[in-house]
């Protein structure tokens, strides 16, 4: 009978073992970073569209209605990302991050 064994792997192990924990731990630190120094009134015009009444409006239901905004680009810009889009833009990524973290923090519980 015969053992099946899995072939040896053709790359050894990445100099640089977990990479991809300290990338995501600094992007991590750099939304937080961003979203403490958020200011609506400057950021937000730049990243989705609004009517000069919204960017000023503190109501929960504006509140929401941006939050939404921000989730439909959010969602747009990474799946831009994951089929390796040429429009995608990365600093574009973390400003909406940034921008919907501070807005979440802002809403009401």
């Amino acid at each position: 009978m015969m053992k099946f064994e899995l072939p040896a792997p053709a790359h050894p192990a990445h100099p640089f073992g977990g990479f991809e924990a300290q990338a995501s731990a600094s992007i991590a630190a750099v939304v937080s970073t961003g979203a403490s120094l958020y200011d609506r009134g400057r950021h937000l015009p730049r990243l989705i569209p609004l009517m000069p009444g919204e960017i000023d409006d503190a109501r929960p239901t504006v509140r929401r209605a941006i939050l939404a905004r921000l989730a439909r680009a959010l969602r747009a810009e990474r799946n831009r990302g994951r089929a390796g889009h040429w429009t995608y833009d990365l600093n574009r990524h973390i400003a909406l991050k940034q921008a919907y973290a501070a807005e979440r923090a802002l809403l009401p519980k």
